[in-house]
């Protein structure tokens, strides 16, 4: 059971690269995200959801 969150937040980032490189509507236009999408423009919270992802990735493979 102890492995399942890292595994998740490994995921979890993943999910969030993909969708940030592919620019998905749904997921830039969230209302979570349109803060991010108002102050970097969506190029800027496009690559601002990338390195979120990473961090979040690394996040992960460190906690196993």
């Amino acid at each position: 059971m102890e492995i399942f969150l890292p595994i998740f937040a490994i995921i979890a980032g993943l999910f969030c690269i993909v969708c940030a490189v592919k620019e998905y509507d749904w997921f830039m236009e969230n209302r979570k995200a349109r803060p991010i999408v108002a102050i970097f423009g969506r190029d800027g919270a496009k690559i601002f959801y990338i390195i979120l992802g990473a961090f979040i990735i690394l996040m992960g493979i460190l906690a196993m």
